[in-house]
């Protein structure tokens, strides 16, 4: 059964009503922290469905990473936006320095600060990509 949010126009009190949808638009609703039937309805914020594939190729845009290497903030920003798309935790080393970069640190400096970033503990070897990778 749907919800459907309201807002009384008397007490200016936000509420939600659960309804069939044959009861939408039929039924009278009212307020029920001051029982006015003065209410009107909210939209709630639309949600649109994508596939993995298609919410890591929209962050992949070329325009949107123009000048990234330059702002450490959207750097930060993005690497955040990354992990919250791909649904995994990324460990606290990750947060660290991410948190560093929305404050606007520069990588070079994180780097100095954090010596054996992207060193993979079970191997020895690094974790992360360089050049050699590409």
């Amino acid at each position: 059964m749907p919800t459907y949010e309201y807002r009384c126009l008397k007490c200016s009190k936000r509420f939600d009503v659960r309804m069939n949808y044959s009861d939408y638009g039929k039924k009278e609703v009212v307020c029920p922290h001051c029982g006015s039937s003065r209410v009107t309805r909210k939209i709630g914020r639309i949600r649109i469905a994508k596939s993995d594939e298609s919410r890591l190729e929209s962050m992949a845009d070329p325009a949107a990473l123009a000048g990234i290497e330059d702002d450490p903030r959207a750097m930060g920003k993005m690497m955040r936006q990354m992990s919250s798309q791909m649904g995994e935790d990324m460990g606290p080393e990750f947060n660290e320095v991410v948190s560093r970069l929305e404050r606007g640190d520069s990588p070079d400096a994180i780097e100095k600060d954090i010596p054996d970033l992207g060193m993979d503990d079970s191997s020895g070897g690094a974790g992360g990509f360089d050049d050699a990778d590409f």
